[in-house]
């Protein structure tokens, strides 16, 4: 079964795949493409026109849910829980962490007004989490699951911006959300699922956005 995924460097979504395939040492080629200005074959292969995309073989496996479900399938263990319960628990918290994502874009992009709207929104969603998240080292304990990889990519851009700001997003009152977010950031897998640089295009990422989160940036 040969494996391609395709996104952009900068992609939260791809960046989950990614732990995830080489979390369970599969095999994969990793294609970057503008998402500005696609190839046409992306366009000829992707329904939504989104990233990121896994192509198997001569076949597409599209949104990024199903892409780490996709790679959980394949893969000789299994990257969730072992009890059912906990299992659904940890996928409805995955989906959840999807808009958490949307928050963080809002921070970036968005003019003071709508930076304290996302921020808000932000915090409110991560105090939910606090309080059902234990002492633990990860989500579910001591091992590192696809809760983790989810959750992972929204730590490391926190992480960024509080480094390029005075801690605009600290999470100083989430005592467990800090722990687990140290812990995540020192996971080899989840160190190297990012490219070399990738702070600092996000850095200019967020200059060249020009929102409000650009003004509060340590030069």
């Amino acid at each position: 079964m040969k494996l391609e995924l395709i996104s952009f460097k900068l992609c939260p979504f791809a960046q989950r795949a990614i732990i995830s395939l080489n979390t369970q040492k599969l095999d994969f080629k990793m294609t970057y493409i503008n998402p500005m200005n696609p190839p046409d074959w992306f366009k000829d292969i992707s329904p939504t026109g989104q990233v990121p995309l896994l192509r198997v073989d001569d076949q597409v496996v599209f949104e990024s849910l199903v892409i780490t479900e996709f790679i959980n399938e394949i893969s000789n263990d299994s990257f969730h829980p072992s009890n059912s319960i906990q299992r659904a628990n940890n996928r409805s918290w995955i989906v959840f962490s999807s808009d958490i994502l949307s928050d963080l874009f809002g921070i970036i992009t968005g003019d003071e007004e709508k930076f304290n709207q996302s921020k808000i929104a932000l915090f409110t969603k991560l105090a939910k989490i606090e309080t059902i998240k234990s002492a633990a080292k990860f989500f579910n304990g001591n091992d590192f699951n696809m809760i983790d990889a989810a959750f992972a990519p929204i730590f490391m851009r926190l992480s960024w911006i509080n480094e390029f700001t005075n801690n605009a997003l600290s999470l100083d009152e989430f005592k467990h959300l800090n722990t687990w977010s140290k812990e995540l950031l020192q996971v080899d897998v989840v160190k190297n699922s990012v490219v070399e640089g990738l702070d600092d295009a996000y850095y200019s990422n967020i200059k060249a956005r020009e929102g409000h989160l650009s003004t509060l940036l340590i030069d």
